[in-house]
């Protein structure tokens, strides 16, 4: 059986930054210290990134970085850089991840997770005498990749038309 090709509506911007404020609300949980915890705001930003490419962008990243450093005690840019790099490559490579259905995107987005989590600890290690937390340290880049096709369901739903068109409804 074929699933059913929709034809999503424009994307609102209201919901996109409720999006992003909801992704940024589930950082602030206090399970971040825990090992595999998604970062969903490096997910919902990827996200935005490939299929909204001229409504999030790097600018939007920059500032989301931010907010992650103060709420993390890190260096100040740690995740504004990495969040900025990570809005630059998702846009780049935003055409050619939509083509693929969205199990095979979480593989085409998982370079990207990495990355980001390379440059955090790369920042961390360079700028002060901590040492290497670990294998487990990426974990978090596997399970927020796992995220994405749950993410992509979620965040695609208000853009989808019914299948069979209804006479009574506009749309």
């Amino acid at each position: 059986m074929s699933h059913p090709h929709y034809i999503l509506l424009p994307a609102n911007s209201f919901f996109i930054g409720l999006s992003l404020l909801i992704a940024f609300m589930l950082n602030l949980f206090p399970w971040g210290v825990h090992v595999g915890v998604p970062d969903f705001v490096a997910l919902v930003l990827v996200f935005w990134s490939i299929h909204q490419p001229r409504k999030v962008g790097i600018g939007l990243a920059f500032v989301m970085g931010l907010l992650m450093d103060v709420h993390d005690s890190v260096y100040l840019g740690e995740n504004a850089l990495a969040f900025t790099l990570l809005s630059y490559f998702a846009i780049s490579i935003h055409r050619r991840v939509l083509w693929f259905p969205p199990f095979v995107q979480s593989l085409q987005v998982f370079p990207l997770f990495l990355g980001v989590q390379l440059i955090q600890l790369m920042v961390r290690l360079l700028s002060s005498d901590s040492h290497f937390p670990g294998w487990l340290f990426f974990l978090e880049c596997v399970v927020t990749t796992a995220l994405w096709p749950v993410a992509s369901w979620l965040l695609l739903a208000p853009q989808r038309r019914p299948v069979d068109k209804d006479d009574t409804r506009p749309i």
